[in-house]
């Protein structure tokens, strides 16, 4: 069957980075899959967890705005709820991926991840644009070489019985398996968060989706590298 916005099931929704969308922070990047925008920011404090022994750390936050969706959400101020923590828990676990964190000095850099509009695939946005506000942040801190890598994140999912990429709320409230995979640029798996919301699928299937994932996950590389220059 036809998608509603008229893509192929291989092809991703318009995609836009904006490095340094914000003065402050050390890093930015206002990231836009289709009608979903995040902005991550990239801020540095001074001192990091004492387990890690006056080395550096990395961590993520993130948080839905109230307008973000058709209807009003809720703030969150008695800290984030249990959606919103797994999906931080996520972005920094994701990040520290391409960081060598005992190349950075006693100081803690957080990425907050804040979605404006929502539509579907926040977490995988948060992830591809704190990547790239993470790059500015090193890279004005001077430690530029303590990012190893390279990495995205995009959904995939079975939706009509066809294997998608990238899907929109409308796509991804009624698919059958609904999966959002982190990877490296150069292919290499970082999470896979795979689930049927169903019936089972089988391995032929996930295979066809982390496929689709991994050519996608090539295509934000480029535009990232873009983004920051490289």
């Amino acid at each position: 069957m036809p998608r509603a916005d008229g893509r192929r099931n291989d092809q991703l929704r318009p995609i836009t980075i904006e490095p340094d969308a914000q003065r402050h922070p050390a890093g930015s990047a206002l990231v836009r899959f289709g009608g979903t925008h995040v902005l991550c920011a990239a801020s540095v404090e001074e001192g990091a967890p004492r387990w890690r022994d006056h080395k550096g750390w990395v961590t993520g936050e993130y948080a839905m705005l109230p307008g973000a969706t058709d209807t009003r959400s809720r703030r969150e101020r008695n800290g984030p709820g249990g959606r919103s923590k797994e999906i931080e828990r996520l972005v920094g676990r994701s990040l520290r991926a391409a960081v060598d964190l005992d190349q950075l000095p006693d100081v803690t850099i957080t990425v907050d991840c804040d979605v404006l509009e929502a539509d579907g695939g926040t977490r995988t946005a948060a992830i591809t644009g704190g990547w790239v506000a993470l790059h500015r942040a090193l890279t004005n801190l001077g430690h530029a070489s303590a990012l190893t890598g390279q990495l995205a994140a995009v959904s995939v999912g079975v939706v009509d019985d066809e294997p998608r990429l990238d899907l929109p709320y409308e796509e991804d409230h009624r698919a059958q398996v609904d999966c959002n995979v982190v990877a490296t640029a150069d292919g290499r798996l970082i999470e896979v968060q795979g689930t049927a919301e169903g019936a089972p699928f089988d391995r032929a299937v996930h295979d066809q989706l982390l496929d689709l994932a991994l050519a996608g996950i090539a295509d934000l590389a480029e535009l990232q590298r873009q983004a920051v220059g490289a």
